[in-house]
């Protein structure tokens, strides 16, 4: 269970600041690599070090939690002093790609003590100034379920994202990674496309452009960096998604040259989004009814992953 100070947070972005404002100072303790990051940080009264060893050997002190919080480039210096100096922490992670950081994970010999995770929020800001405690309020937070997910930290993760507000959804990595190809990944590279197109109109085009370029093109104002670090990783999943898009938009090229008709392609997509709504109205109800959970019971990662397959959220059980 998730008591005070014992929440130590690796990289102190967004992702990581938001997580440490709604979990409050008093509950966590983290590290940045950058020294303004930190001294932000700090002047607004949470305890964040530069000093990565030091804060590694007082999380396995305190045994704290760790939450591993730096982009996907700077994973494997983190995980190496991680198994150097804390190897035997609970750990877990909010990176927006799984399967390579349970790769990463599982190769330094720290998967018996990992439980992925991924909150399902986020702006177009970056770093500690864009952090926001309300962030993960009413978003679904994955808990993954993989093979060798230890029960006692599944639970710790899942207190703690409960603690932010969060639903909780639970899948394996493959499952989750496949999945955020579709809803989160193609979104940016579609919307860094539309921008471009908007781009090549000229002052006219932009002038005239309204709420759907707008709302199009809002993650397009991410951080080039940061959009290759959440991609580019998932590289194999995004392509068979960027495949079908490029399959639809091909087919609806070839029809408006043809016909004049952009085809099937407006009505699949307007039944698409309104499954999406639907979706959503049917969510909102079936919350109310969660599958209770015990970590480490006959079947449990089963009874997870059945649940996640259908977006059903979890709670645990008291």
């Amino acid at each position: 269970m998730t008591t005070a100070a014992d929440v130590c947070v690796l990289g102190v972005g967004l992702i990581g600041g938001s997580l440490m404002r709604a979990l409050g100072p008093a509950a966590t303790f983290g590290w940045n690599r950058s020294a303004p990051t930190v001294e932000a940080a700090t002047a607004a009264g949470f305890d964040v070090s530069t000093d990565l060893a030091h804060t590694l050997r007082r999380a396995a002190e305190r045994d704290a939690l760790v939450v591993v919080g730096v982009p996907l480039p700077a994973l494997d210096a983190t995980l190496d002093a991680v198994a150097e100096h804390a190897p035997g922490v609970a750990l877990t992670d909010v990176i927006s790609v799984k399967g390579p950081v349970l790769e990463a994970v599982r190769r330094r010999g720290l998967a018996t003590r990992f439980v992925g995770g991924h909150p399902m929020a986020g702006t177009a800001r970056s770093g500690w100034g864009a952090g926001d405690r309300d962030l993960f309020r009413g978003a679904t937070w994955l808990v993954a379920a993989d093979d060798d997910a230890d029960p006692h930290v599944w639970r710790r993760v899942a207190t703690m994202a409960a603690g932010c507000g969060s639903r909780i959804i639970s899948a394996t990595s493959t499952e989750h990674d496949a999945a955020v190809a579709r809803i989160s990944h193609v979104g940016h590279v579609l919307a860094e496309s539309l921008a471009l197109a908007g781009a090549r109109g000229g002052d006219l085009a932009l002038a005239l452009a309204a709420g759907s370029f707008r709302d199009g093109t809002r993650v397009a104002g991410t951080a080039p960096e940061l959009v290759r670090a959440i991609c580019e990783p998932n590289r194999d999943a995004l392509l068979t998604v960027l495949d079908e898009c490029l399959a639809d938009l091909a087919a609806a090229r070839e029809s408006l040259a043809a016909e004049g008709t952009l085809g099937s392609l407006v009505d699949d997509g307007h039944r698409a989004r309104r499954a999406y709504e639907d979706v959503l109205a049917v969510r909102d109800d079936d919350d109310d009814f969660p599958l209770v959970i015990r970590p480490g019971a006959p079947g449990w990662l089963d009874e997870l992953r059945a649940a996640g397959a259908r977006g059903r959220a979890v709670r645990l059980s008291e």
